[in-house]
């Protein structure tokens, strides 16, 4: 592992834990030559899950994909980016526990709306929206009503 910092490719291990629910190892890693600090995350090599999206196209499974989404879902909302990174795991963990190397945009989708309905009902909207192109105000409504239906 080369440093960050100054490109020296030996460090020391400093410190070592679990992470991610135990999906990753996390190491605090310390460079031999500039003495700086850096971290590497140790994960299991995965055969990559395809995403099929409305038009037929397949793109790899990102994370950061859909983490970005979820920010832009939560502009300007009191969301800790904690509690959104912690939804991209769990729909991840999702998508990688079917054991299906395909999966489509919708499903992904839906796992997103399921997270988000519980933790912020304005970035619900939000994300739904987007992800079910509402095509006249009376779609948009009949999704408000569910929402204020739904016991809380």
């Amino acid at each position: 592992m080369r440093c960050p910092f100054c490109s020296f490719p030996e460090s020391k291990v400093v410190d070592s834990r679990a992470a991610e629910d135990g999906a990753a190892i996390r190491r605090r890693r310390e460079c031999l030559q500039c003495a700086r600090r850096f971290t590497t995350y140790e994960t299991m090599e995965a055969i990559p899950v395809m995403v099929v999206k409305k038009d037929g196209r397949r793109e790899t499974f990102e994370r950061n994909k859909l983490l970005n989404g979820l920010v832009k879902a939560c502009e300007k909302r009191k969301i800790a980016a904690e509690a959104l990174a912690d939804i991209a795991h769990r729909v991840e963990r999702e998508v990688l526990n079917t054991m299906e190397r395909e999966i489509s945009s919708q499903q992904i989708g839906e796992m997103v709306m399921e997270q988000l309905r519980d933790l912020d009902e304005v970035a619900y909207v939000r994300f739904a929206s987007v992800y079910r192109h509402f095509t006249d105000i009376n779609k948009f409504m009949q999704e408000l009503e569910a929402l204020l239906k739904r016991p809380r």
